[in-house]
């Protein structure tokens, strides 16, 4: 069983959280399962990841030292989902390459901004799918 059932970020609009996370989350194989006026829940299978209004109704924040990492089945799916950010108001982090700062070999990945300030990782070849 996995140890996260969901991660979730807050935004202020989900009409405009969608336009930028449905592209994101198509070039890296994910849909949106489940949406509503206060609510947008991405996964394959299941729901994995939330975009979300702020209960307490106060501005969304995105924290520091905290980020999201997306899996990518491959590098071309992290140059995807890297360009679809940018394309849709997301703000460059560290564009796609290798990270020998990984304590795993071979690692593939990008970091992006969303328009609302929360900072997403794309990687291929991450800690998911070491042994």
């Amino acid at each position: 069983m996995p140890i996260v059932d969901h991660l979730s970020v807050g935004v202020p609009d989900i009409a405009e959280a969608r336009k930028f996370y449905d592209p994101v989350m198509a070039a890296v194989g994910a849909k949106c399962l489940v949406a509503a006026d206060s609510i947008a829940a991405y996964g394959t299978d299941r729901v994995e990841f939330i975009v979300i209004l702020p209960f307490d109704g106060r501005a969304p924040t995105g924290g520091n030292g905290t980020h999201i990492a997306l899996t990518a089945a491959s590098r071309s799916a992290v140059d995807a989902a890297y360009r679809a950010a940018l394309d849709h108001g997301g703000a460059d982090e560290g564009a796609p390459g290798p990270r020998a700062a990984y304590p795993i070999p071979d690692v593939y990945t990008g970091y992006v901004r969303d328009p609302f300030g929360n900072k997403l990782e794309v990687i291929h070849n991450g800690f998911s799918v070491q042994a």
